[in-house]
């Protein structure tokens, strides 16, 4: 039987600490990084000298042996963490989150001992995203430092931090307009166009990013051949022009517009209402009109993603 014994729990049971490690690591789906975006950031100290520090935050660790689970650990404060000076070389150290549990490595007593802890992987790879192999760790930070350099500062840090299981919110919103509107070729610049396609959209908190795409069904031609560009703009930020070019002539025709953008959101428009609206641009090259009517359908869909920052 190579089953872990008993099974988590039991009354009655004695459970064997990997079993509870075991578990963290499915919870986290064998993820393994920081817990939320703001987590465990390495800067510069308070003062600039030969160390950096680590502020608050949690993260999971992935043992490097199978079965050996994951490890949850979390900082209360600021913790300093020294960095060697550098001599006539250059030289570049990698900041981690270490566990070193003697049930695999080492021997440090848990008993007595910090076997979680910030240690400096010195003298890596410039290009290094992760820490060596067999080494229970996550990369929190890499730092490059030039030849007799005693001081850390922030320009020499590089974010190495990735989030254990980022989170994601989606939702979908729609508007169907009640009247015919139109833009005409004549208009000749940007115009927030067509007024049904705005909405309101709460930015949690901890977005960093957002996939946004608008699609326009049944959007209308007529009068002539058209050329125009559309954008989508989300609170402060725009999104790429996309070209609406038809060669139709004439009469009245449907087409189908898909706007996407891939957007950074801002500091500042987290945990706030913003607007996601579109506007168009009608070209005097050609002499035809758009409009959208009670047969068009203006679907956005909306997703924030977690990142660090």
């Amino acid at each position: 039987m190579t089953l872990i014994q008993p099974p988590m729990m039991t009354n009655g049971g004695t459970h064997p600490a990997r079993t509870m490690r075991m578990m963290i690591r499915d919870l986290s789906r064998g993820a393994q990084g920081v817990t939320e975006f703001n987590d465990l950031k390495v800067t510069q100290q308070t003062t600039p000298g030969a160390g950096v520090q680590v502020g608050d935050g949690s993260g999971v660790i992935r043992g490097f042996a199978w079965g050996q689970g994951s490890y949850t650990q979390y900082n209360v404060g600021t913790a300093l963490v020294h960095v060697a000076p550098t001599g006539a070389t250059p030289r570049t150290d990698m900041v981690v989150l270490r566990v070193l549990d003697p049930e695999y490595e080492g021997s440090l007593n848990p008993a007595t001992d910090d076997i979680g802890f910030f240690d400096v992987v010195s003298n890596v790879s410039s290009t290094a995203t992760q820490p060596p192999a067999g080494m229970t760790a996550i990369p929190l930070a890499r730092i490059a430092l030039p030849a007799n350099c005693a001081t850390v500062t922030d320009a020499m840090i590089t974010d190495l931090r990735q989030i254990a299981n980022p989170r994601r919110d989606r939702q979908l919103y729609t508007a169907f307009p009640a009247a015919l509107s139109e833009l005409t070729y004549s208009d000749n610049q940007w115009r927030t166009w067509p007024a049904p396609a705005k909405w309101s959209i709460a930015v949690p908190s901890w977005a960093v990013s957002a996939k946004i795409v608008t699609t326009i069904a049944g959007l209308r031609l007529t009068v002539a051949d058209v050329y125009a560009k559309m954008h989508q703009v989300f609170g402060t930020v725009q999104g790429q022009d996309t070209a609406i070019d038809d060669d139709q002539g004439a009469n009245t025709r449907r087409n189908t517009i898909v706007l996407a953008d891939s957007l950074s959101i801002p500091a500042a428009m987290r945990g706030t209402v913003q607007n996601l609206y579109l506007q168009t641009y009608m070209s005097t090259s050609e002499t035809g009109n758009l409009g959208v009517d009670a047969a068009t359908s203006l679907i956005a869909d909306v997703e924030f993603q977690e990142g660090v920052v």
